[in-house]
């Protein structure tokens, strides 16, 4: 029951975070710029910021539950699977963590040292070509998570059949 529930909730994670990457990010931006606004990217990139947020947190708590909790399973997991799993769960958490934390955080410190939207600052400017830059950092680091947690899920569920 415990491989079970466990199976969900990260399951459950991935397919926010697909969801995020594929729909809700794209959505915001087009949407928005199909209304013409000279801020657009500006709104979207709050909307973005903002879920981004909930699914890079989740990440990270659910990440630490299960490193947690495949503590209290290990028995029931061969060696490799076992320490393959783990490392999966660590780099769940660990780039979610980074990605919240550390990348975009940075990313909201230059949205704010910008003072004007971001669509108004120049691509050459050293503040956007940054920006522009931690997004990269930041698309890298959930893409990461995203594969990571696949590979967990195929590890948890092969766990359930033994």
């Amino acid at each position: 029951m415990l491989n079970f529930s466990r199976l969900v909730l990260l399951s459950v994670w991935l397919g926010a975070a697909l969801f995020f990457g594929a729909v809700v990010a794209p959505a915001a931006f087009g949407v928005l710029r199909s209304f013409s606004l000279p801020n657009a990217n500006e709104i979207a990139g709050s909307i973005v910021t903002r879920s981004l947020s909930v699914v890079n947190i989740a990440g990270f708590l659910i990440g630490l539950l299960l490193l947690l909790t495949a503590l209290v399973r290990r028995s029931s997991a061969g060696r490799v699977a076992f320490y393959l799993e783990l490392g999966s769960l660590a780099v769940i958490t660990i780039a979610t963590g980074v990605g919240h934390w550390f990348i975009a955080a940075r990313m909201r410190a230059l949205r704010a040292a910008m003072v004007v939207p971001i669509d108004q600052v120049p691509l050459d400017d050293a503040r956007r070509v940054a920006f522009n830059a931690l997004h990269g950092y930041s698309v890298n680091a959930l893409g990461l998570a995203m594969i990571a947690a696949l590979l967990a899920i195929v590890l948890i569920a092969r766990g359930l059949r033994n």
